[in-house]
């Protein structure tokens, strides 16, 4: 492992480089990976491994016929490598479980008896197996348990193993019962195309998870956008100077200068009125936010997110209220802005 310095703080992170492609082979040469769903993150890593050599099967419920049909035009052949999900389940050695989180408490009375002394449970999430109280997915204890979690969606899984980058992961054993879990589980991160696996456990890999994913990759970063577009719209702009202002500026230009050397860089190739400004307002904003991520994060610790997930997703009527809630989005005029704006680039003209 390489040790690697995180502002003063030493971490063990795995490289492609001291754990090849070549050795995760050898590791997984008698293994059968059974994907069990092929929604989000199934195709990309079922694909991924795939192309690196692993024997993979899919196990997907024919009922959803959307996802099945999508993993037969994927070239996944029903009856060969493409099963029903207590078939494949059967068949693997390591089973991939990443059908969604409610999914999962659904299906796993009708999974845990297909695991077989030996197996390995594999998670991308650590979802079910921390909030067990909840989820009701407590594995036997004669097999691993282990998980991967890529920091991406899966088409950015996929898009970044074909274009040869990987994606950063999060890894972490909850059981070892072959003493080959570590093995097992860093053969599968390095074969579903991850560039570095970061150590982690399932309890701190879902409380970073949901705190992010609610917090400032999706929730926080959804909410302040609206924010100053309304405020910029009250005020007389118009709807492309707001938009422009508040979206584009972020997504085309700064947020990228950010990616390649970090915030003080992108402040560093900005006006000094911008950084003057930036960098007296950044300590107003991040005390008015503190509050909320502390009350965020005590609220995924508590379990409080986790049973307001299960009771959403599990309703029948779920995917048509989502929709709705997509379209409110989808339609406000911050976004048909947005989407005006993204019509007139040379590449959507």
């Amino acid at each position: 492992m390489a040790k690697i310095n995180f502002g003063g703080v030493l971490e063990n992170v795995v490289t492609r480089e001291e754990f090849p492609i070549s050795k995760a082979l050898e590791v997984l040469k008698d293994e059968t990976i059974a994907v069990i769903g092929y929604g989000v993150q199934g195709p990309a890593q079922s694909l991924n491994m795939k192309d690196n050599g692993v024997k993979v099967i899919i196990g997907q419920a024919p009922e959803f016929k959307e996802d099945w049909d999508k993993a037969v035009r994927d070239g996944w052949i029903p009856g060969k490598t493409l099963f029903p999900i207590e078939e494949a389940a059967e068949k693997g050695t390591i089973i991939q479980y990443l059908i969604s989180d409610a999914a999962q408490r659904a299906i796993w009375p009708q999974l845990k008896p297909h695991l077989k002394e030996g197996d390995a449970l594999y998670f991308s999430h650590g979802f079910s197996i921390t909030f067990k109280e909840q989820t009701g997915v407590i594995p036997p204890e004669n097999i691993d348990v282990i998980l991967v979690a890529p920091k991406g969606s899966g088409t950015s899984v996929r898009r970044n193993f074909l274009a040869g980058t990987g994606i950063n992961s999060s890894y972490a054993v909850f059981q070892d019962y072959t003493g080959r879990a570590k093995e097992r589980t860093l053969a599968i991160g390095i074969a579903i195309g991850s560039g570095y696996l970061f150590p982690t456990t399932f309890e701190k890999e879902v409380y970073s998870d949901l705190t992010g994913e609610r917090g400032v990759l999706m929730g926080a970063l959804a909410g302040i956008i609206e924010a100053q577009y309304q405020i910029l719209r009250e005020h007389g702009h118009s709807p492309s100077e707001a938009f422009n202002e508040t979206v584009e500026e972020l997504t085309q230009s700064l947020i990228r200068l950010v990616d390649q050397k970090g915030m003080d860089w992108m402040y560093a190739n900005c006006s000094a009125t911008a950084q003057r400004g930036a960098l007296d307002w950044r300590h107003r904003f991040r005390e008015a936010v503190l509050p909320v991520f502390e009350n965020l994060y005590e609220s995924v610790k508590s379990g409080k997110e986790t049973k307001r997930v299960l009771e959403a997703t599990g309703r029948p009527d779920y995917k048509d209220e989502l929709g709705k809630e997509l379209k409110e989005m989808h339609d406000s005029e911050l976004w048909q802005a947005g989407a005006a704006v993204r019509a007139l680039r040379p590449e959507n003209r």
